[in-house]
């Protein structure tokens, strides 16, 4: 969250609401996704309708505008923020809370019978449109496609961004793209989609290809569109971002076309799999417009192929995750160490110069591309507002008597970090410690679990809250998300977390998982602690029915502090656990840091034994 007011949005809506009313369109209500026509979870500027719609700047969440209401619905991550930025104009609707509706059931059973509901087909999923359409038709609705109206009251929206691309060797990525769009094609011909795949997702494209951008913000990736099929590879790219060395790595196979030109080559590319009598795979997360362009008898609807792959790292790219991880954590406790150090001497600092200073310790460190999200440096009751972003001049002043959360992450060449830690630069209150160590307490259970092939991080996210629950404690947001390779933060398919579609991706080794259970009360604190986690195989006693085992590989080394610890509430097993993940981050992290310095030292204090 913004730290920045509720900002008035009584003219957008109105100005959105007579453009509904208008003969062209006449639509009783209009819905507003957050995502873009790639449906990235973080979007360009010029993509961020629904914050500009509705005025709240979280991730995730949707907004529904009707002729005389208007409907924000988000996840827990955000109810505190979105009941701060939202003005009287909307309603807050708390996803998955007991009598709270979906947004689609919001459609369905809050508008009149008959209404017209006016989606831009960019931005909805062909998948979620299907399901809403048959449900829609029970009471005589409709979806009714039309342009992003959003857009057309929206005068300052800023530009598309193109800026310039970097190709990546195999040094870095293990694989070449060529090779990639081999094993694609390989997939493809499994799954029955012998007229090949579009490919929508930013981070896919990436991948695929080997490239990376900085068209979103915190997002290493840029505005493309691909089709693979048997017989061609064409990438569709604005036309500013393509120079010789795009077109040198990319070589002969790849052809380039205008960004713009995918739905008329779609067009084409339909009619020739109708007469060859061929499918084309539509990943679950393609927009309903390049369902249209090739037409629902041609597709078959599947997980894309590339979001699988991409999930499981290369031993290249483990290597790489694991070494910038020993960078980044040098940076923090640099970080932890100079903050905790000018808080000592009385020295006055908001939550936006620590996020800044952190910034500039990471960007000391080799390969440093920039931060992966920005941060969350949250002092006191700004710890309880999940996805908090602290900015000038409303940021607050770091109190050292209050709980300091800190969420940060970076790109690097070699690889995506993100780590929270929890500190108190004074002395904890007991209620204090006993949150934080029923967190602790899940962490470590994460962490050391061993689990029978098959299993999905769905399944495990009990494990992350046994010992809150035990307290009648809990949190509203997953235990764990994958992380990208010098990719996004945010990445999947898998997660540990209670979503559906968490339990159709068992973890396998090579994926990545972070472990950041989390306790939060309004107005007063906020606790998490967060590494990232490889998921490995584990030599097991045993083989019950000829599986293999897996367990976890940590690979964030920054002490968690002990100050926070209610030792009595811990087993022998957890002490041993908490003891020699600190043993290791003296091994790991200590040679990084200056002899003597105040990282150092820093270090040697809070990865002493308990």
């Amino acid at each position: 969250m913004s730290s920045a007011t509720a900002t008035n949005t009584t003219d957008r809506v109105q100005n959105l609401r007579e453009l509904m009313q208008s003969p062209q369109y006449s639509v009783n209500a209009f819905v507003i996704p957050s995502e873009d026509a790639h449906q990235s979870e973080y979007v360009a500027e010029c993509d961020e309708r629904r914050a500009y719609i509705s005025g709240f700047t979280g991730s995730a969440g949707l907004a529904i505008v009707s002729l005389d209401t208007a409907a924000l619905f988000t996840d827990g991550r955000y109810f505190l923020q979105a009941s701060q930025q939202l003005d009287s104009n909307w309603t807050l609707m708390k996803s998955g809370l007991p009598d709270v509706p979906t947004w689609q059931e919001y459609l369905v059973k809050s508008l009149p019978p008959g209404s017209r509901i006016g989606i831009d087909p960019l931005v909805v999923t062909a998948t979620d449109a299907s399901k809403l359409e048959t449900e829609l038709s029970k009471v005589g609705s409709s979806l009714v496609p039309v342009p992003n109206l959003v857009d057309l009251i929206w005068n300052d929206r800023p530009p598309r961004p193109a800026r310039k691309l970097m190709t990546l060797s195999t040094s870095t990525t293990g694989k070449t793209h060529t090779a990639k769009i081999r094993q694609l094609r390989q997939d493809l011909e499994k799954k029955g989609a012998t007229g090949g795949c579009v490919i929508s997702g930013l981070d896919e494209i990436a991948w695929l290809f080997n490239m990376r951008g900085s068209d979103v913000h915190c997002n290493p990736v840029f505005f493309a569109y691909a089709v693979v099929t048997q017989d061609r590879v064409r990438l569709y790219l604005q036309k500013d971002v393509v120079t010789k060395e795009v077109r040198e790595h990319l070589g002969d196979e790849v052809e380039i076309m205008p960004y713009e030109h995918i739905y008329g080559d779609l067009d084409a590319l339909s009619n020739r799999v109708q007469v060859d009598k061929q499918k084309v795979l539509l990943g679950t997360r393609t927009n309903l417009a390049l369902s249209f362009a090739l037409g629902k008898e041609n597709v078959v609807e599947a997980r894309s192929p590339v979001t699988d792959a991409k999930a499981v790292k290369n031993e290249t790219e483990l290597e790489g995750i694991r070494r910038c991880h020993l960078r980044d954590a040098a940076a923090v406790i640099n970080y932890f160490a100079w903050l905790e150090d000018q808080l000592s001497k009385g020295v006055k600092l908001d939550e936006a110069d620590g996020a800044e200073r952190l910034q500039q310790f990471r960007a000391t460190q080799k390969g440093f591309v920039g931060p992966s999200f920005d941060t969350i440096s949250s002092t006191g009751p700004n710890g309880a507002i999940i996805h908090y972003k602290p900015e000038k001049p409303t940021a607050s002043i770091i109190n050292p008597d209050l709980v300091y959360l800190c969420d940060s992450g970076a790109q690097y060449l070699d690889g995506t970090t993100d780590i929270t830690r929890t500190l108190h630069f004074q002395t904890p209150t007991p209620h204090q410690k006993r949150c934080f160590t029923r967190v602790l307490q899940g962490h470590i259970a994460i962490d050391s679990t061993i689990f029978p092939e098959g299993t999905t991080g769905y399944l495990l996210d009990i494990l992350s809250r046994r010992a809150l629950w035990s307290d009648g404690l809990d949190f509203r947001h997953g235990t764990g998300h994958g992380v990208g390779a010098f990719l996004n933060v945010h990445e999947g398919p898998q997660g540990c977390g209670a979503r559906p579609t968490y339990n159709e991706v068992p973890l396998v080794p090579g994926m990545t998982l972070t472990n950041e259970p989390g306790y939060y009360e309004d107005g007063e604190f906020g606790i998490r602690i967060e590494n990232v986690l490889l998921v490995r195989k584990v030599d097991t006693r045993h083989r019950f029915g000829g599986k293999e085992y897996y367990g976890f590989e940590h690979v964030t080394f920054v002490p968690i502090q002990t100050k926070l610890i209610e030792k009595s509430l811990l087993s022998g097993k957890e002490v041993e656990w908490i003891n020699q993940y600190h043993r290791e981050c003296l091994a790991k992290v200590g040679p990084l840091l200056e002899k003597d310095g105040l990282g150092s030292r820093w270090l040697q204090r809070e990865a002493a034994s308990i």
